[in-house]
Formats: structure tokens, C-alpha cells, sequence
């Protein structure tokens, strides 16, 4: 089962240095994003899931809340203590949470 959490939560995490993984593809990511999170698209996650394995939670975000669900769902099943962010881009755009454009942190 999913997590779901609000991005007020997610700001929180943010502030605390929580691990945040934005799951839209780059070009998205490049217009705007969480200052200083990871890229991994959704469809390079399954390459790269033992990359996000480890014992801190992982915060998965995209433009929605679609395919971040997707993906923390995917996460968990796979060992993964993930949460999905209500909202997604457009919730934190909505409330005002900084962002940055361009390349940030792509991995």
C-alpha cells in the first residue's frame, strides 16, 4: 500500500534533506523542479531501483501525483520505504514552494 502525503509534507522532508526523486521525464524536469532533487524518470526506475534501495525513506514526486504513485508503489513492492506526493509539481507550484529550471541535479 501507498503513502500518500501532502507537499506540505514534502516541503518538511525537503527541508529535513529527506531524499526526493522526481519521476518526470527531463525535459519536464527541466522546466521547473524542487531545488536540488534527483531526475530518475519513471521509465528509467526499473533500471535503476538499486540505486534508491537503502534505509531512508524516498519522497517520489512528478507533475500529478499519477505516476508518482506509480512508481512508489512499484518502490515498495521492491523493499523500498517510499511515498507518493498528493498533487505532485502543480500542488507545489500552487503553494508557493521555491523551485529552479534547468538541469539541477540529473542523474
Amino acid at each position: 500500500m501507498v503513502t500518500t502525503l501532502s507537499v506540505e509534507d514534502l516541503a518538511a522532508a525537503h527541508q529535513r534533506g529527506e531524499r526526493i526523486i522526481d519521476v518526470r521525464e527531463r525535459f519536464e524536469y527541466n522546466t521547473g523542479h524542487i531545488p536540488g532533487v534527483e531526475n530518475i524518470s519513471m521509465a528509467l526506475m526499473p533500471l535503476r531501483i538499486d540505486e534508491v534501495r537503502g534505509n531512508k525513506p524516498v519522497w517520489v514526486v512528478c507533475e500529478s501525483g499519477n505516476r508518482s504513485w506509480q512508481v512508489a508503489d512499484y518502490l515498495s513492492r521492491h523493499g523500498v520505504d517510499a511515498y507518493n506526493v498528493n498533487g505532485g509539481m502543480a500542488a507545489w507550484r500552487t503553494a508557493g514552494l521555491p523551485q529552479e529550471s534547468g538541469l539541477g541535479v540529473t542523474a
